[in-house]
């Protein structure tokens, strides 16, 4: 299928990046060919899979400004069907840089091109504004997930980051959809979680992924640990979330025909 799909809120915290470290691990889990691109100068997807941001010889801010072939930048991770082309703070200057680039919005989009046939899914990681990179992000992909957390002001912001989309699509991208939108950091025992659940079920319907991500300790340790996760504490209620997400997410796809089972 070799699908795109970018990860985006311009809210910072609502478990973007931690969504793209664990999803895209889940599903390599079920032996997908993965990529994880990460866009974000902040570079958590990159140290959140245990890759070294500063003894990295190259990053995506090479491939992006420099044209270097993404493949002698793209990394092994300790999944072997997951890869990781890794940013650096670096990437900061690159929102600047772009302005002067030609077709500046398709920068992405032309050198994911030139890997999507290597992989089946890969997931762009991007940093939480509208800027420049992450408008790459959106008009490179296929679908985007939009990570919603479960606290207040959860639909703040949600309008621009839709009226962008729309636009993209109209002028830009047209094929882009919607792939899903997630509910992070979920405490059933709060009314306000349940609340706010409803509110997007409400206003985004069928787009809501069923799978809900809850809040767990082990979920905010494994990235200080360099690992997803699966990798990190399989048995832990984060684990299973993403779990039951990639399982969502691959029966969604279509003509790939996945069995739930495939994943455990």
């Amino acid at each position: 299928m070799h699908k795109i799909i970018t990860i985006t809120n311009q809210k910072g915290g609502v478990g973007k990046t931690t969504t793209a470290i664990n999803l895209a691990a889940a599903v390599a889990v079920a032996e997908y060919p993965t990529l994880l691109i990460d866009i974000d100068p902040q570079a958590n997807s990159t140290s959140g899979l245990g890759i070294d941001v500063r003894s990295a010889d190259r990053n995506v801010y090479e491939v992006l400004i420099d044209n270097v072939d993404p493949r002698e930048v793209i990394v092994k991770t300790e999944m072997p069907y997951l890869s990781l082309l890794p940013s650096n703070i670096n990437l900061v200057g690159a929102e600047v840089e772009l302005v002067d680039f030609e077709k500046r919005e398709t920068i992405l989009k032309t050198i994911v091109e030139k890997i999507r046939n290597d992989y089946e899914f890969l997931f762009i990681d991007c940093p939480p504004s509208l800027g420049l990179l992450t408008l790459n992000g959106l008009v490179a992909a296929d679908s985007v997930i939009i990570p919603v957390q479960c606290e207040y002001y959860a639909l703040e912001g949600l309008g621009q980051l839709l009226n962008t989309i729309n636009i993209i699509q109209q002028n830009l991208n047209p094929k882009l959809e919607i792939e899903g939108v997630l509910l992070t950091m979920f405490d059933s025992r709060l009314r306000l979680s349940n609340q706010i659940a409803e509110e997007v079920k409400k206003y985004f319907g069928e787009k809501v992924f069923s799978t809900i991500i809850s809040r767990n300790v082990r979920l905010s340790e494994a990235p200080s640990h360099g690992k997803p996760i699966l990798l990190y504490e399989a048995i832990s209620s984060g684990a299973k979330n993403y779990m039951e997400l990639a399982k969502e997410f691959l029966k969604r796809q279509q003509p790939v025909a996945v069995s739930a089972a495939s994943i455990g």
